[in-house]
């Protein structure tokens, strides 16, 4: 029997042993996540172990609602420490969940902690925990995880100010205009910004635009769009326009018209910049209206949608000439059509389908997103994991990621389907080389 998360945990030959060792201390390159950058500007400390993980971690809040821990201990006033006993109660009932295999990895490589959390371990793990974490700090987690670049999330209309280079981790803003799709709440945002009135729908996307330079010029090269499905319909200038102009009583179509004409002018405008474009799709936000109330937004409360119809998403690409595309990455919250969906990618140059996103980055579904997209799309040109994450101890989930890709790719080389030289380069391509080049 193997021991308890030994170093080939995950990692099921030889050969998948051998090929780790070569990713396995590569720098990260964290192309999306939601950390707060202030804690870096301020390399902010943690009270114990429980405020870094349980103060802001909705996987984690999930997981202990569905084993019936009370609300007290997730999102309310209970000590981190008692929190942090009812999650380690919860962890053996968790089998298979991505969380269990997170939070002993991180136990492990943060801590030096090698047995399971449970309600027997969990005082004893907590004392232990805490004493290394008086010397540790936010910014001690980034070069002890090797993070060379962290693309924090940021609105249009974000000042940027703690954005810059921290010892060895370069902390970039992405551009996520989410909030500006529909313009009615918006626009007097933007217009305190600038400064300015905005009178059409050619100013609005100016001023979007502006603030976009604004973000260049403080180091973005990526940028983010989240929504739950594309747009079924595009609109010219002019009829965008006339929905500006009446955006204050908008029924749910033109809402959509207007957000199609918004997203292909803000993609052509990265294309111009060289920016990345990622899009996350097929979620369903805010579902518990009587929790939403209570705990907010981001607060584990978010499903996975419907799936994306491609006919939608070609109905997009097919907005722009491969002159004024940008690179696209797509995200599906749904991968019941991933394979109609990573086909797409083979007829549309820059495009390509990303890492499994949230409710899809377990252990199966990552090892389903690996097949598939090495069977229907390019896996060589695959950008590898990132921590989607508001924790600064989620950097152990690229260790978790390398682990499978590594066992996936040399089971094609021990069935005598693939040679090693290649998978040695292949490997240091996705989790290095190909996310290096997107924000170099």
């Amino acid at each position: 029997m193997k021991d308890f998360f030994s170093d080939s945990v995950l990692l099921n030959s030889e050969t998948a042993v051998s090929l780790y060792q070569l990713v396995k201390d590569l720098p990260i390159i964290d192309y999306h996540c939601h950390l707060d950058q202030n804690k870096i500007k301020n390399n902010d400390s943690f009270s114990d172990i429980g405020e870094l993980w349980l103060s802001g971690d909705h996987y984690k809040w999930r997981a202990m609602r569905m084993c019936g821990v009370d609300e007290e201990y997730i999102s309310g006033k209970a000590s981190y420490h008692d929190k942090f006993l009812k999650y380690a109660s919860i962890l053996p009932k968790i089998i298979g969940n991505p969380l269990y295999y997170w939070t002993h990895f991180e136990l492990k490589q943060i801590f030096d902690i090698n047995e399971p959390l449970n309600s027997e371990s969990a005082e004893r793990i907590y004392q232990k925990a805490n004493e290394k974490l008086k010397t540790l700090k936010v910014r001690d987690l980034l070069k002890h995880f090797k993070v060379e670049y962290v693309a924090t999330t940021d609105d249009p209309c974000d000042d940027l100010a703690a954005n810059g280079k921290y010892d060895e981790t370069m902390v970039g803003p992405t551009f996520r205009p989410d909030k500006a799709y529909y313009p009615k709440d918006y626009v007097p945002r933007l217009e305190k910004v600038l400064n300015r009135p905005i009178r059409s729908a050619k100013e609005y996307l100016a001023a979007l635009i502006e603030r976009l330079d604004y973000f260049v010029s403080k180091g973005a090269k990526i940028t983010d769009h989240g929504f739950y499905h594309f747009p079924k319909e595009y609109v010219d200038d002019d009829k965008a326009d006339e929905l500006f102009q009446k955006r204050d009583s908008l029924s749910e179509e033109d809402r959509e018209l207007f957000f199609g004409w918004l997203l292909v002018n803000l993609a052509k405008s990265y294309a111009k910049r060289g920016l990345t474009m990622q899009i996350h799709f097929a979620v369903i936000r805010n579902n518990n209206a009587e929790m939403f109330e209570k705990c907010g937004v981001d607060s584990g409360f978010d499903l996975i949608g419907k799936t994306q119809d491609a006919a939608e998403v070609i109905l997009f690409l097919n907005q722009f000439t491969n002159d004024n595309r940008p690179n696209i990455v797509l995200y599906t919250l749904n991968d019941a059509n991933l394979k109609e969906l990573a086909a797409v990618t083979g007829a549309f140059r820059k495009v390509r389908m990303g890492a499994a996103w949230w409710f899809n980055d377990t252990l199966e579904s990552i090892k389903y997103n690996l097949s598939v997209i090495s069977e229907y799309s390019v896996l060589g040109t695959n950008l590898g994991m990132l921590t989607d994450s508001r924790s600064f101890s989620s950097y152990s989930r690229f260790d978790f990621f390398r682990r499978i890709l590594c066992d996936f790719v040399a089971e094609k080389v021990n069935k005598g389907e693939y040679d090693l030289k290649s998978a040695e380069l292949l490997l240091k391509d996705i989790c290095y080389n190909n996310p290096k080049e997107i924000v170099k």
